[in-house]
């Protein structure tokens, strides 16, 4: 499902205009066969999709409470490098996983208390989020406030620089040592050639 993730939101997308065509009065001037076809095709949507319609993006992160139960969502997460949290049992592999949570994932309370410390954390960190954006729009506009107050200094334009003339005759200079090496390199071969002559 993460890996189809454009699919799936045509598919969330198609069950909101089916939405938008009840509220409009479009879906009442649709025929009665019609209109049972696109109410099946409608609550099969919400059946499958139903709990991720509000999901607009990939998520962050992945919770896991059965490992085994939902290998295909772990091993999908694993191709997109979306970190995975989960609950491990012993009888569960944990290589996949990121961040292991060692606890029975089959006792209700046992999930109930590691999705709670869950759920308290992450409520935790949205509030600490939002405090933050809140402080750094209050040091953008106070920011921008003395900015405007200040007065314009004037700017100077820059020439630029010369490169000295004196650096021109060193650059010369190699090129004068590597020619003699030039002409050195094609006076082997000739004597080569010499040579089965002389036989």
């Amino acid at each position: 499902m993460l890996t189809n993730f454009p699919t799936i939101r045509k598919a969330v997308k198609k069950m909101n205009t089916i939405d938008k065509m009840k509220e409009d009065g479009t879906f009442e001037k649709l025929a009665k066969r019609e209109r049972l076809q696109v109410e099946r095709q409608r609550a099969k949507l919400e059946k499958n999709l139903g709990s991720i319609r509000d999901m607009s993006r990939l998520p962050s992160a992945l919770f896991v409470v059965d490992v085994q139960k939902e290998a295909n969502a772990v091993k999908e997460a694993v191709r997109l490098n979306i970190p995975v949290i989960a609950m491990v049992d012993t009888c569960c592999d944990p290589t996949p996983i990121d961040y292991v949570i060692p606890a029975n994932d089959d006792a209700t309370k046992s999930i109930e208390l590691v999705m709670d410390v869950m759920c308290k954390a992450i409520a935790e960190g949205l509030e600490e989020r939002k405090l933050e954006k809140e402080k750094e729009d209050t040091a953008e506009v106070g920011a921008e406030a003395a900015e405007a107050e200040a007065p314009a200094a004037p700017v100077k334009k820059l020439r630029a620089r010369r490169t000295p003339k004196a650096e021109a005759p060193a650059e010369e200079a190699p090129k004068a040592e590597e020619a003699p090496v030039a002409e050195a390199a094609p006076e082997a071969p000739k004597a080569e050639e010499e040579a089965p002559a002389a036989e």
